[in-house]
């Protein structure tokens, strides 16, 4: 106990002291949301990383899906690896970049208000990311309450309040910098604490190889009846599988707080090593996690679903490791939790000060009021997401778990595609980005309310987001074919930035010489 609450003391002063020393980061608009747009490729990368992935995917979607489709749960990791990491920078990173420093955008309602002139476009959306991340911060506290009880036997509700206020301390006083810097730190406990708690739990079961031939041997009959389903490549529900992959993965394309981490890029460098850097840290511990959770039927014996629920999984199998692995685990999952709340509550807070109070209802807003508006925000924010993680805690009502899915679905459903067609084609309209908005809120407020009316195949949240995220896609060009143009001179000037020329070394560009 001494030594798993001596690393917590550790880890916690770590953070806060950073905080306190990024201050001076964070003085105005500009460094505060964006670290000054000056942030390098390996912060920007972990950053991204570790807003990714928090406890909601070790302790929930890796027990759960890893039950369900087994090892097979792997190619979860991988997708998150290559779609949701490699093209998202490849595809996003640069255009993103570019355009909103050309548009003086720091968030993303302000892009889409100054892309297509439309100060309701920006205001839909600044509300649309209000409703739908508080439950979504809410949700990250929920893997948490299993494994403290196991690891310190003290109340869930005295966790979630340290770890909110701790968390609320060095964003509030030190920005987006201290926030990058602190999720380089807790992106390193990730690294290290998902290998050596794989490793951990393998030996427990007599190795890979073992372990491999355990899975072989279970069958359950709801499930397939297929022999050795389990450790099959595709896994019993290929289709059930791809859903979870592409809502995961595509969804961070339209994720708020994830891509407005290609704002803060500070050069075409960092694109190159950021790209590279968090593509590997996705592989490491988005695939570690699922493929953890891929021999969780092994400790079936230890766990009842019906009564513990899919979140007891991943705690029964760390359950019987020594005292410093489990005190690794803690911080694993608590830099995985804090490093993803202190994203959201940036992106929520920055969102409902530029976007919605500013010039609407706070006139002549100056640098000043605006970052001290953001920072007490960020206090209401972190203030409901504990209460409403602790109503939920008390009471066991458990849709407020599952609306993470909802509240992912909606976001990704709302602004992929408007935000894909609008770095890339200069026809996209204005009319187009509302029909996703509606269509992606729509279809998952609707599935929330009567998702026994829907078709099988997309009752679930999950198969309900992935369907809104391709839908978008769809949508936005076929509507902005048929609806009115935006002015010629005002597209004309968002993509000019492109055109802008640049001098680039001989090895990018053979130059002169081509010809």
């Amino acid at each position: 106990m001494l030594t798993k609450l001596l690393l917590l003391f550790i880890f916690f002063a770590v953070m806060i002291a950073i905080g306190i020393y990024c201050r001076k980061h964070a003085t105005d608009v500009n460094g505060f949301v964006l670290g000054g747009r000056s942030v390098g490729p390996w912060l920007t990368a972990f950053a991204y990383g570790t807003s990714y992935f928090s406890a909601v995917i070790f302790i929930g979607y890796a027990g759960q899906f890893g039950w369900k489709f087994g090892i097979a749960s792997t190619w979860i990791g991988i997708g998150n690896a290559l779609i949701g990491s490699l093209l998202a920078w490849v595809i996003l990173g640069r255009r993103t970049r570019i355009m909103t420093h050309h548009l003086d955008s720091s968030t993303m309602p302000e892009f889409f208000g100054t892309r297509f002139n439309s100060k309701p476009l920006k205001i839909g959306a600044s509300i649309i990311i209000f409703i739908f991340l508080i439950p979504y911060t809410a949700s990250l506290y929920n893997g948490l309450s299993r494994l403290f009880g196991m690891a310190f036997n003290i109340d869930y509700t005295i966790c979630i309040i340290i770890m909110a206020v701790l968390t609320g301390i060095y964003v509030i006083a030190g920005g987006y910098m201290a926030t990058a810097i602190n999720d380089f730190i807790q992106g390193i406990i990730m690294l290290f604490g998902i290998i050596a708690v794989i490793a951990a739990v393998l030996m427990s079961k007599g190795g890979f190889t073992e372990a491999i031939n355990g899975l072989a041997h279970i069958q359950d009959p709801s499930v397939s009846s297929t022999p050795g389903v389990f450790n099959s490549f595709f896994g019993p529900d290929p289709i059930g599988l791809l859903s979870v992959v592409i809502l995961t993965s595509l969804g961070t394309w339209g994720l708020p707080q994830m891509v407005q981490k290609f704002y803060a890029i500070e050069s075409e460098k960092s694109i190159h090593k950021g790209t590279i850097i968090s593509t590997l840290f996705a592989i490491i511990v988005s695939g570690g996690c699922y493929f953890l959770g891929g021999f969780g039927r092994l400790f079936s014996d230890q766990i009842n679903i019906e009564t513990d629920g899919f979140d007891a999984i991943i705690p029964t199998m760390l359950s019987n490791l020594p005292d410093i692995l489990i005190g690794l685990v803690v911080l694993l999952v608590l830099s995985a939790s804090m490093s993803t709340l202190s994203s959201l509550v940036i992106a929520s807070s920055s969102t409902l000060t530029l976007d919605f109070l500013k010039d609407n209802f706070i006139k002549n807003m100056s640098d000043k009021t605006q970052v001290l508006i953001i920072r007490l925000l960020i206090v209401l924010f972190i203030a409901i997401s504990v209460i409403i993680a602790v109503i939920q805690y008390k009471s066991n009502i458990t849709f407020i778990a599952q609306l993470m899915g909802v509240s992912w679905g909606a976001l990704a459903g709302s602004f992929l595609a408007p935000l894909l067609y609008g770095l890339y084609w200069k026809k996209t309209t204005r009319l187009a980005c509302w029909c996703s908005y509606i269509f992606g809120t729509g279809i998952m407020i609707l599935n929330m309310l009567f998702r026994e009316t829907f078709p099988q195949i997309i009752q679930s949240p999950i198969n309900a987001g992935a369907f809104a995220m391709l839908a978008g896609i769809i949508i936005v060009p076929v509507v902005s074919l048929i609806s009115p143009k935006l002015d010629a001179k005002l597209v004309s000037n968002c993509f000019s930035c492109y055109e802008k020329e640049v001098k680039v070394p001989a090895k990018l560009s053979l130059g002169e010489d081509e010809e």
